[in-house]
């Protein structure tokens, strides 16, 4: 789902529409305080909320029907929480929410109540907030707004927004040979978070092909499920990062922040709470794609699992002939970034 950006100008008049030219395409509504600072000069295209007039009237409290309002809501309360419930029944498509102390359970009780009726923009007073509350619940707030007058915050809060909502497109590749090789350093991933059935970490001997290893989700009669954990491989692996980054295994540490990536392709941030090192047997497994083949190395565990379409195969019944996802993307990098001009060969 597309997350929408609103922005309120901290510039003076005179200032004001220079700064809306320069990031007009990348912004949904601009939050101004008088419809008359910008309605004679408005350009093409650009919609405006504002107490005066615009293209939505910014209300603190909807009365009646009001489908070309937006609410804007202070929550500090219960009470606060019924106002905003009120204004969407009353048909108001949009709801400013500004939390005053408590910034995530408020808005966790109302997008479970309004998701998919009503648009919650919630105001985030820095960058680092607003990639909070674009995920909180997971589905994520239907839009943030930021005050500044600082058009590189305005791009940096637009890369923010698109990281929470991008999918990878994960490739089905077959297994042509896995091999038992000796004893290994073997790294897992403990995370800050639980993750799910079908997701995990996108690791690889090479930085171009990356296979999908699923969390430790899968209980069994030896050992407990550790939803937290992917026993993702060698130190020498590359895992995908923030940014479209690789790292080694090798360079994680706690308080280091993880892509946790489903089947589907979708992804989320994570935080790293532990690696835990030991030295374990290991298996080189092998896949061809697009005429390429790809490698990585994973301990040789009945609790090491690759990610397929429809599950996911343990290291040890895995056969040649099955598949399992693959992430392609172009190789070759320099302290985990891709540089185009140079040419790196990794096997």
């Amino acid at each position: 789902m597309t997350k929408e950006l609103w922005v309120k100008p901290k510039k003076e008049q005179g200032e004001l529409r220079e700064f809306i030219d320069e990031v007009k395409e990348l912004t949904d509504f601009f939050l101004i305080s008088d419809w008359k600072l910008i309605s004679e000069s408005k350009p093409p295209g650009v919609k405006v909320v504002s107490k005066t007039g615009g293209d939505l009237k910014l209300v603190d409290h909807v009365y009646d029907s009001s489908p070309e309002t937006c609410l804007i809501v202070e929550v500090s309360s219960r009470e606060d929480e019924k106002k905003i419930l009120e204004g969407s029944s009353r048909g108001c498509p949009y709801i400013i929410v500004k939390c005053l102390n408590w910034k995530i359970i408020p808005l966790e009780n109302i997008i479970a109540k309004l998701h998919g009726k009503t648009k919650i923009i919630a105001e985030a007073s820095s960058l680092e907030e607003a990639q909070t509350l674009v995920n909180v619940l997971e589905i994520g707030v239907d839009g943030i707004l930021i005050e500044t007058g600082n058009p590189e915050d305005v791009k940096r809060l637009m890369e923010v927004m698109n990281r929470s909502i991008n999918r990878l497109e994960l490739n089905s590749a077959k297994v042509v040979s896995i091999k038992p090789i000796k004893l290994g350093a073997r790294v897992c991933l403990d995370t800050c978070d639980l993750l799910s059935e079908g997701e995990g970490v996108l690791v690889g001997c090479q930085s171009s092909g990356l296979f999908l290893v699923e969390a430790e989700v899968h209980g069994n009669p030896y050992v407990e499920a550790r939803p937290f954990r992917v026993n993702a491989g060698p130190p020498a692996l590359y895992i995908l990062v923030p940014g479209g980054k690789t790292r080694y295994l090798s360079e994680l540490k706690a308080g280091d922040t993880l892509l946790a990536v489903k089947r589907d392709g979708t992804f989320r941030e994570v935080e790293l709470c532990r690696v835990k090192i030991e030295w374990r047997p290991m298996k080189l497994v092998e896949v061809e794609y697009g005429g390429a083949i790809y490698k990585t190395i994973v301990q040789d565990a009945e609790t090491v699992r690759f990610v397929a379409r429809d599950g996911s195969k343990s290291v040890t019944d895995l056969k040649t002939s099955d598949e399992v996802l693959l992430y392609i993307q172009e190789g070759g990098r320099h302290f985990g970034t891709l540089v185009k001009s140079e040419r790196i060969i990794e096997r």
